[in-house]
C-alpha cells in the first residue's frame, strides 16, 4: 500500500447551535474538528490507509485536540506542526433563517505552514499527494507552501490530487485569484474533484456538461464532478460517464466530499505508483461508485469525524 501525504488547514469549526441567530447573538456554540485536508486524511485513515497530514496548529487546547483526533484515527501526526507563536485557527458558523450562513473566520497557525516545513518532509516516502485546502489560496505561507509542494511532487512524479474546496466566504472578493490558482493545479494533477458550481466557476461555462468539455480540453487528469443525489460525472479519456449516487436519508452532509475524496485515494494507494496513472475505465468507474459509498456513508451520521468512525473499506462490497 502506498503512503499518502495530504497537506492543508487543520482548524476548529465553532457551529452556533442557536438556529437563527446571527454570531453576534449566539450563546451556544458545539466545538468540531475540521479543515478539509484535516477531513480527507482522517476517512483514509479510517478505510484502513496509511497517510500522514501536513498542517499546522497552535500550541493551545484546540491545536491538542485536533492532534489527539487525528492520532486516534491513526494518521501520522510527524508534520502536522504546533506553532507557539499562534493560536489554533477557528471558524464560526451560524445558520440564518433564510438559509444564509453567517461566517467569521479568525485565522492563525494554519496560514504559516511554510516551505521550510514542507523542505523537512521526505517525499520519497510517498506515493500520493492530495492538495485540499480551503485556506491554501489565501495570501500568507501556507499559499507558498502549497505551491513548493506541488513543484516537489512534480519532480518526484508522484501521484496528484486535488480538490479546490471553494468557500464563496472566503474568497468573496478575490474570485479571480482563486480560479487563476486553481488552474495551476487542474493542469498539473491526475485527479481532481469538483461540485458542480465549481465546475461552472472555474471553466467559466453555463452548464456542468460545457464545464466537463473544458476540463477534457484544457486537462489530462482524470476527474470527478458531483452531481448530489444524481450521481458523479467521471471524465476520463475525452468522455464523460454517469456513476450513480447511493439512495440513502441523510442526516447531515457535513464531510460528504471529503469522504468521497479520502476514499478515492485509499483505493488508488493500493496500485503502484506506474499503475495508478494507468487505470481503465472499468477500474475508475468502480473507485467512484466505491466512494459514492463512503460519501453517502458520512450522510448517515451527524458530523464529519464522527461519521467517518463508521467508515470502514467493507462498504465497498
Amino acid at each position: 500500500m502506498s503512503k499518502i501525504l495530504c497537506i492543508g488547514e487543520a482548524l476548529i469549526d465553532m457551529i452556533c447551535t442557536d438556529k437563527g441567530k446571527p454570531l453576534s447573538a449566539g450563546e451556544n456554540f458545539l466545538k468540531k474538528p475540521g479543515g478539509a485536508p484535516t477531513n480527507v486524511a482522517a476517512a483514509i485513515a479510517a478505510l484502513g490507509g496509511e497517510v500522514e497530514l501536513a498542517a499546522k496548529v497552535g500550541v493551545d487546547p484546540f491545536g491538542d485536540h485536533l492532534v489527539a483526533v487525528m492520532k486516534s484515527f491513526g494518521v501520522s501526526t510527524k508534520h502536522m506542526l504546533q506553532d507557539e507563536n499562534h493560536f489554533t485557527t477557528f471558524a464560526f458558523v451560524s445558520l440564518m433563517e433564510n438559509g444564509e450562513r453567517d461566517f467569521y473566520f479568525n485565522r492563525g497557525a494554519d496560514g504559516h505552514l511554510n516551505t521550510a516545513d514542507i523542505d523537512a518532509i521526505n517525499m520519497d516516502e510517498f506515493s500520493i499527494v492530495h492538495f485540499g485546502s480551503a485556506t491554501g489560496f489565501l495570501p500568507g505561507d501556507l499559499q507558498g507552501a502549497y505551491t513548493s509542494l506541488l513543484k516537489n511532487s512534480l519532480d518526484k512524479k508522484l501521484f496528484i490530487s486535488f480538490d479546490p474546496n471553494y468557500r464563496h466566504l472566503l474568497f468573496q472578493n478575490n474570485t479571480a485569484s482563486f480560479i487563476k490558482q486553481s488552474w495551476n493545479f487542474l493542469e498539473h494533477c491526475h485527479f481532481f474533484k469538483v461540485s458542480d458550481e465549481e465546475a461552472i466557476m472555474l471553466t467559466g461555462a453555463a452548464t456542468v456538461d460545457a464545464a466537463a468539455t473544458a476540463f477534457l480540453q484544457k486537462t489530462s487528469a482524470v476527474f470527478a464532478i458531483t452531481l448530489g443525489k444524481d450521481g458523479t460525472m467521471l471524465g476520463l479519456g475525452g468522455t464523460t460517464h454517469i456513476i450513480s449516487s447511493i439512495a440513502i436519508k441523510p442526516v447531515d452532509t457535513t464531510g460528504a466530499g471529503d469522504a468521497f475524496t479520502g476514499a478515492v485515494l485509499y483505493q488508488i494507494s493500493n496500485y503502484k505508483k506506474q499503475e495508478m496513472i494507468n487505470l481503465g475505465l472499468d477500474e475508475w468507474k468502480q473507485v467512484i461508485l466505491n466512494a459514492n459509498k463512503a460519501g453517502a456513508r458520512t450522510c448517515e451520521y451527524l458530523g464529519a469525524m464522527e461519521a467517518f468512525k463508521h467508515l470502514t473499506s467493507d462498504i465497498f462490497n
